[in-house]
């Protein structure tokens, strides 16, 4: 597993060959969904802030954070508990197509893994056959984690 440190300058220069930068306060964001098991919410990340690197961010500040790094896929919003974990893909060197989200019900732990571009497609399929359209290929599902089983 790498290090928080060498994540961040993994995703430093990831913003870089898109012309954006990774300021101060977008690492602090990134690294407390980094080391953060769980997803964690626009104001549990400002407390993470606080406590760990004694600043005060505002709220609607954290929010453009969040937007910037989602953006720069280095972060993902899940929808089912509006909270946002790190993206997996900042420490995988093969690219991944589409995320599924393991979230438990229990302790909230979350875990993103690669779906299968051919799982998709069949998904994709049935989605059409059923005269709708797929918006949002993100998946989330309620789990329970090793721990919580």
């Amino acid at each position: 597993m790498r290090s928080t440190d060498s994540i961040i300058r993994r995703a430093e220069k990831h913003c870089e060959s898109r012309g954006t930068r990774l300021t101060k306060k977008r690492k602090y964001v990134l690294t407390g969904l980094i080391e953060s098991d769980k997803a964690l919410s626009a104001y549990e990340l400002i407390d993470v802030c606080k406590e760990k690197y004694h600043e005060d961010i505002p709220a609607m500040s954290v929010y453009r954070i969040l937007e910037f790094l989602e953006s720069e896929h280095l972060v993902h919003k899940l929808s089912t508990a509006s909270k946002y974990a790190s993206c997996a893909n900042i420490v995988d060197d093969k690219d991944r197509c589409y995320s599924q989200f393991l979230i438990c019900r229990s302790c909230s732990k979350v875990k993103e893994i690669g779906l299968k571009p051919s799982m998709m497609a069949e998904l994709q399929a049935t989605v059409q056959a059923a005269s709708f359209k797929l918006v949002n290929p993100q998946l989330e599902m309620n789990c329970l984690c090793k721990d919580c089983v």
